[in-house]
């Protein structure tokens, strides 16, 4: 049968100011892309509040302010933030999948959050290992977050940055069978470089699971760049970098990519694609030989303490009057 869905990959430049202008422009990048048809609409890796681009340029004894402030502006999950943008789900019909900065108490981790079309937060998994300056920054996800989830528009999978340099994470949404993986970079970092990088492992996921690639990197303005550091020098780290894409099964763009300015990229994704591309090559079907080689994932969450049994199993039926001593204190 054919199935088509409408895609949005948003590249657009967050608030630096505060996680409520951020937020705003998600909502209304929402009502956009909503307004094109989307079905689909993916935002930028770490996009609420922003992505720390300052932990790229400024040396650790520097940072201390900047991730304060970080810390403050963050999401928890839920909150005021995450119902919003529930609700922009909900109200317009269409899945969003948005990377948040979200605080845990007394940590921060890369988040990535999918909206079902209904407004159900269907899944919140946290990057499995920052990526070399982001370690200051983030603490560490668990396997419990490398899910797919079935969705409005199909079987969604969902993986941050440099993760898709991971095989073995990659294959272990390859399978579960993900239609359209969803993905997402800071972008306005690195250099041209980084922008090319990002096109080869979009492509070449999408190849290798068969799947759909819908893919998005931010975007700073010259405004922005010159506020996190004045050195012209180091200025080159946060320029280019960016490849907004959505990509087929068979690795070919949709659409044009997005590399530089804002805009929002909307494809139409042709769901046949995925048995055309799979019927030669189901790298966890028939082209696979799991008796040879699989991979055994754990997908219990991480957890600092585990409280088994009770310290004292009868504590609701004490009695303070029973303590005389604790009475005289």
């Amino acid at each position: 049968m054919s199935r088509t869905v409408r895609a949005a990959a948003v590249q657009i430049a967050p608030d630096l100011t505060s996680r409520a202008g951020t937020v705003e422009r998600v909502l209304n990048a929402t009502a956009e892309a909503a307004e094109k048809g989307a079905e689909l609409i993916v935002f930028p890796e770490t996009f609420v509040p922003w992505y720390p681009y300052f932990s790229f340029v400024l040396p650790p004894v520097q940072q201390g302010p900047e991730h304060l402030r970080l810390y403050e502006e963050a999401v928890t999950v839920p909150s005021a933030e995450t119902r919003a943008v529930a609700e922009a789900a909900r109200k317009r019909s269409v899945v969003i999948v948005l990377g948040v900065n979200e605080r845990d108490r007394g940590s921060l981790y890369n988040t990535q959050l999918i909206f079902d079309a209904d407004g159900t937060l269907k899944l919140k998994r946290r990057k499995i290992t920052p990526t070399y300056h982001e370690r200051m920054i983030w603490g560490q996800g668990d396997g419990a977050g490398l899910k797919v989830v079935d969705t409005a528009v199909g079987r969604v999978g969902a993986l941050a940055c440099w993760e898709h340099y991971n095989p073995l994470a990659r294959y272990a949404l390859m399978a579960q069978h993900e239609e359209i993986h969803a993905s997402h970079f800071p972008g306005s970092l690195v250099g041209p470089i980084f922008g090319e990088q990002i096109e080869v492992t979009m492509r070449h996921h999408a190849l290798e699971s068969g799947c759909f690639i819908v893919n998005a990197t931010g975007w700073l303005s010259e405004e922005q760049i010159h506020s996190i550091h004045p050195d012209p020098a180091l200025q080159k780290g946060l320029r280019d970098g960016c490849m907004t894409c959505i990509i087929t099964p068979e690795g070919r763009h949709v659409v044009p990519p997005l590399t530089s300015g804002e805009g929002i990229l909307i494809g139409d994704l042709d769901m046949r694609l995925i048995t055309k591309r799979k019927r030669m090559m189901d790298s966890v079907g028939h082209y696979a030989r799991p008796e040879l080689l699989h991979l055994v994932q754990d997908v219990r969450p991480a957890r600092a303490l585990e409280q088994i049994g009770s310290a004292h199993p009868h504590n609701e039926d004490l009695d303070i009057a029973s303590f005389p001593e604790v009475q005289d204190a």
